[in-house]
């Protein structure tokens, strides 16, 4: 009988444990949802990183003019200055004065 009673509060507790992620995702509601923006943000993020530094290469190669790529590194910056600073407003952060968001 006693092992058949520390059988079932072993399965409560292995339970309580298990479900334990289940519960706070539950309670949080918007806090899965903003995980999934700032998750996406990231990921644009870095993306619009790649675009810059292939800019960058395609520019050291002589595949684009000096003009052409001063215009579309300025516009892939403002771009990515522009996800930086969603990324600072979904994180509550506020971005800094003048700097669009990021420290010079």
């Amino acid at each position: 009988m006693i092992e058949i009673l520390l059988g079932a509060l072993l399965f409560c507790a292995v339970a309580y444990f298990v479900l334990a992620p289940l519960r706070r995702a539950e309670g949080e509601g918007g806090d899965g949802a903003q995980a999934a923006r700032i998750a996406e943000l990231q990921s644009r993020k870095e993306s619009k990183y790649r675009e810059i530094r292939d800019t960058e290469l395609d520019h050291a190669a002589g595949k684009l003019s000096d003009e052409d790529f001063r215009r579309q590194d300025a516009e892939l910056r403002a771009q990515a200055i522009e996800i930086l600073n969603q990324l600072d407003k979904v994180r509550g952060q506020q971005p800094a004065e003048g700097t669009g968001g990021r420290a010079a």
